[in-house]
This record gives C-alpha cells, structure tokens and sequence, in this order.
C-alpha cells in the first residue's frame, strides 16, 4: 500500500490513517466483486495494479479534523474510490492508452467495450455503497459525477475561438480531477461530525490541491521515466494530448520553440517525432512555468485551510491544548498543509 503523503504525518496520525486504509482497501475488494469470474476479473483489474489511494486518504485525513474515522467515513472513501477506478478504464479508452501503472491497460488487454463497460460497473457499486450513506452523499455524488463528465466533454472539444487556451485547460483539470478529490475531502468531514464551515473549506482545499496534484501528474508524465510515472512517457504527446506545459509552449509562442510546436497538438506515433518532442519539451522553460503553476494552486489550497488554523487556535486558548482531541486535530492539519509541499516536490 503506497504511503504517500503521510511521509511527514505524526506517528499515531499515521497509524490511524493506515489503519482506515486497510479498512477501505478490505472494503474496496468486497465493492467490486462480481458473481462472473471475467467480470470479477476486469473489475479487479486496475484495484490490483495498486495506487497511490490519495483519495481515499484525505477522507480520513480530513475525517481526524472532527471525530475521527468510523464506518461511513470508511465507506465514503470507498465511493470516492470505485469512482475514480472506473473513470480510468473510461480514461484510458479515450486516449487510447496501452498501459496504465505499469501494465497493460484494461482496453489493450481486453478491448474498449469491456473497458468502458467494467468502469460503467465500477460506477453503479459506487452509486450502491453510497445509497446506504443517505441521500445527502447521493446527490454530492451526482453533483461531482456531472462536473467530471463536464470536464471530459470539455476537454474533448476544447476552447472555443478567441478563449484562452491555459484558462480553459485549469478548468477542466477543476472539473476533471479537482471535484473529485473536493468530495473525498468533503465527504471525510461529513461523516466525522465537522461543522460546515469546515467541510467546505475542505471541500475548496481538496479541489485546489487535486488541480496542483494533476498539474505534477502531467509534468511527470513528460519529465520522469515509465517506471517512476507508472505510465508510458510521454503517452499524453503520442497521443496529441495538449497538457499545460504544451499549451504553455504555445501560449508563448516563440520563435526558438517553432520545432517543438510543429510537433504538438497532433499524435505522434513515429518514434522519432515523440523523442524529438519530448526532449524538446524536457528542456522548454514551459516545464518551469508549469511547476510554478503547481505551486500556486498548492499554495491556493494551502490558503483554503486558515478558516480551520483560526478555529483551531481559539480552541486551543478557550480548552485544554493537551486535550488528545485537539491535538488529533492540529496532526491532521498539520498534515494537509504538508500535503501542499509532498504534491509539487515531486516534481522539483
């Protein structure tokens, strides 16, 4: 199980997440389990392949701010999660992706039918696992189901004419990737009995960290070999997907970059173009520009947390400040605010 994220969290902090994430992971098995030995077999597929389980840990991240994990914040994650699964099987049919943390992607081993139809299954386990969660967590999930489908229909047909392209791409990383990791933030403070003043400032947090967290994933995916990124590199350049260090490259619009933009925005399936490009955009300054954008949205979702750092401070002065409760508490933010330095460092 990866830990990421919980490099820096306080020992008992991090024993009670780890603890929750076995729970999640026991729970996400059970989820996804079909009667059908092929079904039970593709739906398991990618649950298998591992993960770094980031959603399901700011749940129970954001859970220790109120009263701690218990069996709803636990199935909660669980949702968040069998969401995310199936959105990748959906994922890596659209970009035509042949692998996917280190192996065959579902569609490559299977085809794109069974592909789609294993997340759309992974999906309606969601929606069941939910349904015993109350009609409130229903209606959050559908909310952020139609901004995900929203980002992806987005990005599909891109800005309109005149619009800026780097604006128009952030908002669709918000749509796409920040909403859910909004609710698994959102949904860990509902179940814990947080006030809802704190729950949406984990709500605005959680959407913040997840477009910085996006933002890290696409400069690795040109910056780090496979067997760091888990992925193809450059798979999002083979296959003419324009990700913020593109679109930079293109905002700029430089003369010395003319080389490099003759090769963006279209699929480069010959090798040679794809090495060219990707050693081009290895050393374009838009590699830089994009880590700073990553920073700026950590930094954003950092800023998201103070309504909870002054509540916290004036618990401290009005109770006990040994109180275990209130010290729970000042772990976890603690540890979300050192969440917003482990996201960008990965690609310093």
């Amino acid at each position: 199980m990866s830990t990421f994220g919980l490099q820096s969290v306080e020992p008992a902090l991090a024993e009670a997440v780890l603890a929750g994430l076995e729970q999640v992971e026991a729970s996400l098995r059970q989820a996804a389990r079909a009667d059908d030995p092929f079904i039970d077999e593709a739906a398991n597929y990618l649950l298998n392949a591992g993960g770094k389980r980031f959603r399901p840990m700011l749940t129970l991240l954001a859970s220790q701010l109120g009263n701690g994990v218990n069996d709803e914040v636990v199935e909660s994650a669980v949702a968040v999660e069998l969401v995310h699964l199936a959105s990748l099987y959906h994922d890596d049919v659209m970009d035509e992706a042949p692998r996917r943390r280190g192996a065959e992607s579902a569609n490559t081993r299977w085809t794109n039918t069974i592909a789609i139809l294993t997340g759309d299954f992974l999906f309606a386990r969601s929606s069941e696992v939910l349904a015993d969660l109350g009609p409130e967590a229903v209606r959050i999930q559908a909310q952020t189901f139609a901004r995900l489908v929203e980002g992806q229909i987005r990005e599909t047909v891109g800005p309109s004419d005149g619009a800026d392209a780097v604006a128009h791409h952030l908002g669709v990383l918000a749509d796409k990737t920040g909403v859910l990791i909004a609710t698994a933030c959102r949904y860990g403070a509902m179940f814990a009995g947080c006030s809802a003043d704190v729950t949406e400032a984990l709500r605005n947090y959680g959407e913040a960290i997840g477009i910085a967290f996006q933002i890290a994933d696409d400069i690795l995916d040109i910056a780090s070999p496979g067997d760091v990124s888990g992925k193809t590199p450059g798979t999002d350049l083979r296959e003419g997907v324009m990700t913020l260090p593109m679109l930079l490259v293109e905002a700029a619009q430089l003369e010395s970059d003319a080389a490099l933009r003759a090769l963006l925005g279209r699929p480069l399936q010959d090798d040679a173009e794809h090495a060219e490009a990707l050693a081009l955009l290895r050393e374009n300054p838009a590699m830089r520009m994009a880590r700073d954008t990553a920073r700026q949205w950590a930094a954003t979702a950092a800023e998201a947390l103070a309504p909870i750092r002054a509540a916290l401070a004036a618990d401290m002065v009005a109770a006990d400040a040994d109180s275990p409760s209130l010290q729970r508490r000042q772990a976890a933010l603690s540890a979300l605010l050192a969440l917003c330095d482990d996201v960008v460092d990965r690609v310093a």
